[in-house]
């Protein structure tokens, strides 16, 4: 493992946290479009998932102090790179980003506004250069109470909890990490159960960022066959026993 510019003493604010992988066409301009918005008491953990393109070649081509590239020896996947990105962040919120969409003006400071008055955030997005956005409702400010509806939701498959959308507050980092070693995607989906299980959760109706629609995308485009998506349903009901388990004693509704 490799880490570029870590600066452990400096108070962090806010985190961004990116896992990367043969990204080089689109990394450059999300991580512009991020950079534009943070401060100087921001940062953004970037782990490369051994790529074998030139990811990490346009990372490190972007001389910004507040970026810190972690590099992986070996391909791991993309929940573990998020929680590995998570592990080694140090800010008191936390932005989970994808690699390949564009942040919209005002998003970073939007979201930091939500999380003053709840744990979990989670916003729209709309579809870079006007592509079709997929079929699944809108999420809506007076949802974001209904944590019994969300939690159904989540579980059906209609509530639009996508990670690039999303960002938590630092007590949170503590339940959400270690990902249970069953994931092997839909962190998101984790992160949602957990906000709405602390019965913490925002929603933002406007859309904070563009979303990249391609064929590389990790989350499907097309529907999945049956075993899968029962299999998928077998795992998010036990997320959500481990939430309730982790959250046992807490109390994430202050901030």
């Amino acid at each position: 493992m490799n880490t570029r510019n870590d600066h452990s003493s400096r108070p962090v604010r806010a985190s961004i946290c990116m896992a990367t992988y043969k990204g080089e066409r689109y990394v450059r301009e999300q991580l512009e479009s991020i950079l534009a918005q943070l401060g100087s008491d921001d940062e953004v953990v970037i782990v490369d998932d051994a790529s074998p393109d030139g990811t990490v070649d346009q990372i490190e081509a972007i001389d910004d102090p507040r970026i810190r590239l972690i590099r992986a020896q070996s391909n791991q996947g993309y929940v573990k790179s998020f929680q590995q990105a998570v592990q080694a962040s140090r800010g008191e919120r936390i932005f989970l980003s994808d690699q390949d969409d564009v942040w919209t003006e005002g998003r970073l400071d939007r979201m930091l506004q939500a999380l003053a008055s709840s744990a979990v955030v989670a916003s729209n997005f709309a579809v870079l250069d006007g592509g079709p956005r997929p079929s699944i409702p809108l999420l809506r400010p007076k949802d974001g109470p209904k944590r019994l509806a969300n939690l159904f939701g989540i579980l059906i498959g209609y509530r639009a909890y996508y990670g690039c959308g999303m960002a938590f507050r630092r007590d949170v980092a503590d339940v959400f990490v270690p990902v249970p070693r069953y994931l092997r995607e839909s962190h998101d989906l984790w992160l949602a159960i957990l906000g709405n299980l602390a019965g913490s959760m925002a929603h933002l109706e406007e859309p904070t960022l563009l979303r990249r629609i391609h064929e590389e995308n990790a989350t499907p485009r097309g529907w999945r066959s049956l075993p899968t998506i029962l299999r998928a349903r077998v795992v998010l009901g036990l997320l959500m026993i481990e939430g309730w388990r982790r959250l046992r004693g807490r109390n994430l509704q202050q901030a």
